[in-house]
């Protein structure tokens, strides 16, 4: 039975749905895996606490500086000496850590761990063969390392850009972001509407701001729903903060717009609604590709998320909107061009790949893939 350390920090929450979609999928095919927490495990839990409870902040109160940083570290190599060293920070964990597991295979979602592995190679260090999940649709400096085998990216563009930056080709695989089981499939509109007790005629609008709700723009959303003029359902997901979700039931107490909180039932929800109103963090754009559910970019943060937007856009799978003025119209427009939304699928199925966990598993354990790799 092969074993594949899978390697992720707790960043937002798309790097660790990434390593659990991976890890199931790898015990489904009878291999074992084990998944580690590389700022938490292998640095200090005091560390990652501090260093996530900065990072929210800055999102929180200053994302302006949290783009300016992410564009910083996009101008110089992972392994520039101006990192001053975080970018092999619990490099020497993760070498006794692949001692002690010595698993046949590493994957990384998360770009810290996969530039430490990177560093522990060019040292002469002997690791496993090592595959990095980009999960964002972007090539940035950070996830660029010399050290590491492969790297699976999320669409053709990703890919060409890597190589523009020096990457082989070969080394450089098209799969999509991993996206859990249930998005491999279709679902029933009308039995998701019947299921979430909404009316099966007439648009919905789901929007979502990611498990930490209050990063996004939800309130707005929610006041920019309540005044459309034409009839429309609406689902708000405010995620864990029970604060941002009592503030959301008072906006839309009396319309036909419901608030929920953490959910688990994504697909469900993706399947009964026409639109999602979203920042553009990389697993939701993923799942919405692979639900085929149009998107409207509204809150994105500077950094990836403006990054991932922009590619969005230019793929034409997403509207963007920057103010409340803009929302409205956006709004409107997807709503009352039906024909703006069919293409929107279309462009969607054409980019979408609902079983990249799939093709992950079956490149990392070098299996014949179902379908060919681009």
């Amino acid at each position: 039975m092969s074993h594949v350390l899978i390697l992720t920090a707790s960043y937002g929450s798309g790097h660790n749905a990434a390593a659990r979609c991976l890890a199931a999928a790898f015990e489904r095919a009878g291999a074992r895996a084990t998944v580690v927490d590389h700022f938490r495990e292998l640095v200090h839990p005091l560390f990652d606490r501090a260093s996530r409870a900065v990072y929210y902040a800055m999102l929180r109160r200053a994302p302006t500086l949290w783009g300016i940083a992410y564009g910083l570290g996009d101008w110089m190599r992972s392994d520039s000496p101006l990192t001053f060293g975080m970018t092999r920070i619990g490099a020497g964990r993760l070498a006794s850590l692949l001692e002690r597991l010595a698993p046949d295979t590493v994957v990384s979602v998360h770009a810290t761990p996969a530039a430490a592995l990177s560093s522990l190679a060019c040292a002469g260090v002997r690791v496993p063969p090592h595959t990095t999940v980009v999960t964002d649709f972007v090539a940035h400096s950070q996830w660029i390392a010399p050290g590491i085998d492969r790297f699976c990216v999320a669409a053709a563009e990703v890919k060409h850009e890597f190589v523009a930056r020096g990457i082989p080709a070969e080394r450089v695989v098209v799969t999509g972001i991993p996206v859990r089981a249930d998005f491999s499939g279709p679902v029933d509109p009308l039995a998701a509407r019947r299921t979430l007790d909404l009316a099966s005629g007439g648009p919905v609008v789901l929007a979502m701001a990611g498990s930490q709700g209050a990063f996004g723009r939800l309130p707005e959303v929610a006041e920019t729903l309540g005044r459309l003029e034409r009839p429309v359902q609406g689902i708000l997901v405010a995620g864990r903060d029970e604060g941002l979700r009592a503030r959301l039931e008072r906006l839309t107490a009396g319309t036909a717009i419901r608030t929920l909180g953490y959910a688990t039932g994504v697909r469900e929800l993706m399947a009964a609604a026409d639109l999602v109103v979203t920042k553009a963090g990389g697993m939701t754009l993923a799942e919405a590709m692979a639900a085929t559910l149009p998107v409207l970019a509204y809150g994105s943060l500077p950094g990836q998320e403006r990054r991932n937007e922009r590619f969005a856009a230019r793929s034409g799978i997403a509207l963007v909107a920057r103010s409340r003025r803009e929302l409205a119209q956006a709004l409107a427009r997807a709503l009352d061009e039906p024909g703006l939304l069919t293409r929107m699928r279309v462009r969607m199925r054409r980019l979408g790949r609902p079983d990249a966990t799939e093709r992950i598993v079956d490149l990392v354990l070098e299996r014949r893939s179902r379908s060919p790799l681009a």
